[in-house]
């Protein structure tokens, strides 16, 4: 056993830190943590690169330096037999190639087998298709599934069993050490609605009482986020993404890019005083100028489990974050009758296929939808009086 502890590797400042053996933790000036083993081979010593921290854990870093020990003192060049190993170990995309290759001769030709491959290509690849199979783990997996877990189900599951399907084989093939996570994978995503079932919306009644509940526990990025989402009647996906550019404070306006909006449209949210405090916040916790108005663990975005954990801890459990839209919608139906409803339907920013029509909705009704979406956030702080004006309006 080494000198190191998993503690000490993860606390482990600037330098070079001796495990035992040959093998050594460096870590730069800039954090990154690489594991390097010191053998000497044909009367040389030398420095091997092992891996990174990232890759390889303590345990796996001492398994691998043993194995390039017994190649050093076999006379062997340990660095050329890693190059052998790599070259080996196809990625992801090469892997899922070979085994739609194998199984495809039992399918009919046509439909099936075509877009068998296209789901991955158009939504695996671009995160996981140049990785090699072995390091594709739970969190790898999550990366590719929930952004469209809730957008679009059914080929969500599609995707999910299809990469569950390439690892499997590439550890019957010997290129991973495991089958595919997919039990912890499921664990890891909110639950879909059922086929023909919305999502679980909040009635918007018990709306004020939760928001007082969320503001009165400790605020958390996580709680912030929810928070901001159901002011502004956004999806999670837009407001996870939100950066700062897209913020005009003095405006007191939100403009989404077409590429993150789900109609392909620039969307643009008014900002309600209590939307506002919560950016005002947000710009606060952060000494840095961080590019995600609500960034996540490494500076990363929110995952969508985090804003329905948020929901589910402030007693929201059995509704979902995107229902929060729902509840919105019927707020304006039931309690602001002199509310048109393209009013409402652009505020939540829903495809309108005439694009001229898209495009004066959004410039037309800005001023309507900023006056809703005060009162919107009056009504949420439970100012009841919101509701009497509107009918009075």
């Amino acid at each position: 056993m080494g000198s190191l502890t998993a503690k000490a590797v993860q606390a482990a400042k600037p330098g070079r830190h001796i495990d035992g053996k040959g093998l050594y933790l460096l870590v730069k000036p800039s954090g990154a943590k690489s594991w390097v083993l010191r053998v000497q081979v044909d009367g040389r010593r030398r420095d091997y690169g092992i891996g990174s921290l990232d890759i390889l854990s303590l345990a796996e870093a001492r398994e691998k330096a043993a194995q390039g020990r017994k190649w050093a003192k076999a006379g062997i060049d340990p660095s050329l037999e890693w190059k052998k190993e790599r070259a080996e170990i196809p990625t992801f995309k090469a892997a899922a190639i070979r085994y739609h290759q194998n199984i495809e001769t039992g399918w009919k030709k046509g439909k099936h087998s075509l877009q068998w491959l296209a789901t991955l290509e158009s939504y695996a690849y671009p995160h996981i298709g140049d990785l090699p199979v072995t390091v594709i783990d739970t969190t790898a997996i999550h990366k590719v599934l929930l952004p469209i877990w809730l957008k679009v189900p059914e080929t969500a599951r599609r995707v999910r069993q299809r990469i569950g399907a390439v690892l499997d084989y590439a550890h019957g093939q010997g290129w991973r050490a495991s089958e595919a996570p997919m039990r912890a994978v499921s664990k890891g995503l909110p639950k879909q609605p059922r086929k023909g079932e919305h999502f679980a919306a909040m009635p918007y009644s018990d709306l004020p009482d939760f928001m007082e509940k969320v503001r009165g526990l400790e605020a958390t990025t996580g709680r912030l986020a929810l928070q901001f989402t159901i002011l502004t009647a956004a999806r999670s996906g837009e407001t996870r993404g939100a950066t700062w550019g897209e913020i005009d404070l003095e405006a007191k306006l939100w403009t989404i890019p077409g590429e993150r909006m789900k109609a392909g449209q620039a969307h643009v949210v008014p900002l309600s005083a209590p939307a506002v405090a919560i950016l005002t916040e947000m710009r606060g916790l952060f000494t840095t100028k961080a590019e995600l108005v609500f960034p996540g663990l490494k500076r990363k975005a929110l995952s969508d489990m985090t804003l329905a954990k948020a929901l589910k801890t402030a007693g929201g459990e059995g509704y979902t974050v995107h229902g929060m839209r729902s509840a919105f919608r019927d707020w304006v139906a039931e309690k602001m009758p002199t509310v048109p409803g393209d009013v409402a339907e652009a505020a939540l920013a829903h495809a309108i296929p005439n694009k001229v029509e898209a495009a004066y909705r959004r410039t037309k009704f800005l001023e309507q939808r900023t006056e809703l979406m005060d009162k919107w956030a009056d009504y949420l702080a439970g100012k009841s009086n919101v509701v009497r004006l509107a009918s009075n309006g």
